[in-house]
């Protein structure tokens, strides 16, 4: 009412019983103000009923420019110039979101966990209606509630009302599941034999981080620490995670921003074992992660690794592995293979990545070499300790930009009581250690212990065997990919 008179807006609705009983009304098409012929006739069109045939039938529609034919009783025109398409929705992301939650059996695992918790909407459809979104449009719990449910389909799909997308049920839903994370990755590992016929006897693992945006001074996980996004500036948590060679996941942990890698694993070997049981499996993970420590506890507990290795156990293996053939990977790739003290190792050889660190080399060389050049010409007039800090200082800026390639140039520098000039200040290139550090770049060598008397069905112990399970891990790789880009958890 307003100006002391009455408006009456209307609208045609659509009233779905639920599964609960009780009915939700959705919005089809907005009317506006129309006078009481015009309801009528809506009404009409909305639902004819057939006395005949006892059913209801769908009324004709016809365009403004064509007569309505005489033999039509049940017919509306309808002027095509004024209509308009309110509130479109996306449907078939959503459908296919809902069909893969179906085909993983989470809509009756999370039943059966959540059947005790007790709330307006059933709480397995909340938790379906957030992992159809991180699916398909990744976003908060509030851009859920505030603008996706509204404009997706997933109110017909799952048979519920904006009741479903209040942003209280939607935080509430994530406290409720953490207590069953074991158990999902359980059912989940069961879903992969099923489906994909999946082996679980290399196990890939690996970390990476995620930051925050905000201060996040209540998440007590949130630390600073090592940053893989280059954002050391900003607190973040570390994901490790556990998958199978095709990128399946098994077992994952979010720990500490500050968790330093090293102290991961042995966790992580409790927990597969708590899960899973004894089996053989070989964990194929990077160097950075087992310590010394843990390798050797790995060995006597005969659990199988593979681990990449620093650049300096090349030099140590050198002359054992110089006798040993080499075996064809592909075309410019080659792996031998050496054991010693309960231990294989691999060295593998690349023509392509060593053409890409001697230019990486050359490059630095070049810079550092240009940089004593110019120092030679540039030495500031003035009292010999003021040259000299100038120097010093400038070669320690040379020393870092240079990185490892400082190390074949030796350079003398003048002592606190010498002039400098040059015979006190001089440079010379290491010329055998530069060759012999030009002649392994391409190599690394791959640590494996392999306890079983018989290698898996269809397997030898070759090398080209251990390195092929190595270069799997860029599945985990695939999968942090998969996470901070498709599913946007970077940041949080």
């Amino acid at each position: 009412q307003k100006n002391g008179k009455l408006h009456r807006y209307w609208s045609v609705v659509e009233s779905r019983r639920l599964a609960n009983g009780q009915s939700a009304q959705r919005q089809v098409l907005y009317l506006g103000e129309i006078n009481d012929s015009q309801e009528a006739a809506w009404r009409k069109s909305i639902a004819v009923f057939d006395e005949d045939k006892d059913q209801s039938g769908q009324a004709a529609l016809f365009p403004d420019d064509r007569p309505i034919p005489a033999n039509e009783v049940n017919a509306l025109s309808l002027v095509m110039s004024e209509l308009r398409l309110l509130r479109p929705r996306s449907f078939g992301d959503c459908w296919l979101g809902c069909h893969l939650w179906r085909e993983l059996g989470l809509d009756r695992f999370w039943q059966q966990q959540l059947a005790d918790q007790r709330g307006g909407v059933p709480w397995e459809k909340v938790l379906q209606l957030l992992a159809v979104n991180r699916l398909c449009r990744p976003g908060s719990e509030f851009a859920v509630h505030r603008r996706w449910f509204v404009d997706s389909a997933m109110d017909e799909l799952l048979e519920c009302d904006f009741a479903i997308a209040e942003k209280d049920r939607l935080y509430r839903c994530l406290d409720r599941i953490l207590d069953h994370k074991e158990a999902l990755c359980q059912h989940l590992v069961e879903r992969w034999k099923t489906l994909f016929d999946a082996r679980f006897d290399i196990l890939l693992y690996d970390l990476t981080s995620t930051y925050f945006e905000g201060s996040c001074q209540q998440i007590p996980k949130a630390r600073h620490g090592y940053s893989r996004d280059g954002r050391s500036d900003c607190r973040q948590v570390v994901i490790a995670l556990v998958v199978t060679p095709d990128g399946l996941p098994l077992a994952y942990e979010v720990l500490a921003g500050n968790t330093a890698d090293k102290t991961t694993l042995s966790l992580f070997l409790e927990k597969i074992q708590s899960l899973y049981g004894k089996a053989r499996r070989v964990w194929v993970m990077d160097r950075g992660i087992p310590t010394k420590a843990t390798l050797a506890k790995m060995r006597q507990e005969e659990v199988a690794y593979l681990v990449g290795t620093p650049k300096t156990l090349l030099n140590k293996l050198e002359k054992s592995l110089l006798d040993k053939p080499w075996e064809s990977v592909h075309e410019g790739m080659e792996v031998r293979l050496l054991e010693e003290e309960n231990e294989l190792y691999v060295q593998a050889r690349s023509s392509a990545r060593r053409m890409k660190e001697n230019a990486m080399r050359r490059r630095k060389l070049k810079k550092l070499v240009h940089g004593l050049n110019r120092l030679k010409h540039r030495i500031r007039k003035g009292s010999p300790r003021v040259q000299r800090d100038y120097l010093l200082e400038r070669l320690a800026v040379l020393r870092k930009e240079a990185g490892s390639v400082a190390s074949f140039v030796k350079i003398r520098k003048p002592a606190a009581d010498e002039p400098v000039d040059r015979a006190t200040f001089t440079a010379k290139l290491d010329k055998a250690a530069w060759q012999a550090a030009l002649a392994r770049d391409g190599s690394y060598i791959l640590r494996a212990h392999v306890p079983w008397r018989e290698w898996p069905a269809g397997m030898a112990k070759q090398a080209t065997v251990l390195w092929a399970w190595y270069m799997q891990l860029i599945q985990v790789e695939e999968s942090f990919k998969t996470l901070k880009s498709d599913l946007s958890l970077r940041p949080i």
